[in-house]
């Protein structure tokens, strides 16, 4: 089987392992690789950001370090074990911005992805050399090697003009706890979809949305040409996952996002703002949790647990998804 996933930061992370421990491809190394199932992740590159002369791309290492056994369990993002003398000494510099922390290990990984693309490296070789390391046993592609960075417009809180600042800042520095009027994806009209991204969309036996936050990190993979389309005219199913439970986002601020474009934090709203593909839109199914209710109209809407507890929990909700897109294992 061929699955391909959509895929954010820690939600999406997650939601991999339970693809993995449902298609049996989550052993390590060359044995998760061997299951005879072919697991694609598309990442959102939107949170990319230069800080410090490093290139950083916290989703798609966020993906590595969790399927690796690498990320630190505790945060949910960044390298297990990690150390900050190098923020520490950075803070005593001076240097600027000081509000966002480098750990001494998570620094390793960007130093080699910064040194190989200044060598003309794209950002997809670059990912697969650092997964040699890690052995994620799923295919991580940036949905696009071009620059698409998601930008905020917010109320500066010091003078009170507007101005455009990056997603990093505003959800970070601000905690996204300022006066904001809209997102911006910078590049992203401009961007190609990475090597190897179309052609996992148009073969893939199922395409799944994961619960990751559905307007800076699947929105933001959606606004790079080509995504939409693909997914619109794919033989493959698409259904995707309600990252909303409860009328609440179980982690980061998905609420916040929404808010900012006009949609209701609610399974229901968010599954008519994708839209069905007999319309206008992407889904085939929906997957909403079982305390709550939608219709989507054109969509394929079930009720199932979408707490991802562990990994059996997360492949349960995968099971789901392939039930909904009539897709037998």
């Amino acid at each position: 089987m061929n699955v391909t996933v959509l895929v954010g930061g820690v939600g999406g992370a997650r939601f991999l392992q339970g693809v993995r421990r449902l298609l049996g491809a989550d052993a390590p190394g060359r044995a998760g690789a061997d299951s005879g199932h072919s697991i694609t992740a598309v990442v959102n590159v939107g949170d990319d950001v230069w800080m410090h002369g490093l290139r950083i791309c916290p989703d798609l290492d966020t993906c590595m370090y969790t399927l690796g056994d690498g990320i630190d369990t505790e945060r949910g993002w960044g390298h297990a074990g990690e150390t900050w003398n190098a923020k520490a000494e950075l803070a005593a510099y001076g240097a600027k911005p000081d509000w966002f922390g480098l750990g001494d290990r998570d620094i390793a990984t960007h130093l080699i992805r910064t040194q190989m693309l200044r060598t003309g490296y794209p950002l997809s070789a670059v990912t697969e050399a650092l997964c040699n390391r890690w052995q994620p046993g799923v295919t991580l592609l940036p949905v696009t090697d071009d620059r698409s960075e998601t930008h905020v417009v917010i109320t500066d809180p010091e003078d009170g003009e507007q101005r455009a600042i990056h997603f990093q800042e505003w959800w970070v520095r601000y905690r996204a706890q300022v006066p904001t009027h809209s997102f911006a994806h910078i590049g992203a009209e401009q961007a190609a979809p990475a090597p190897g991204v179309l052609e996992a969309i148009e073969t893939a036996d199922i395409v799944l949305l994961a619960p990751s936050n559905p307007v800076v990190s699947v929105g933001a993979i959606l606004a790079v040409p080509g995504i939409r389309g693909a997914l619109r005219t794919t033989a493959a199913k698409v259904v995707g996952i309600s990252p909303i439970v409860g009328g609440k986002p179980l982690r980061g601020m998905a609420d916040e996002c929404l808010d900012v474009i006009g949609v209701d934090t609610s399974a229901e709203a968010i599954g008519r703002w994708y839209g069905a593909r007999s319309g206008t839109g992407i889904l085939d199914g929906w997957l909403v949790h079982d305390t709550d209710t939608a219709e989507v109209p054109g969509v394929e809407v079930a009720r199932v647990p979408l707490i991802m507890s562990d990994p059996d929990a997360t492949a349960a909700m995968v099971r789901a998804a392939l039930d909904v897109a009539g897709v037998a294992l």
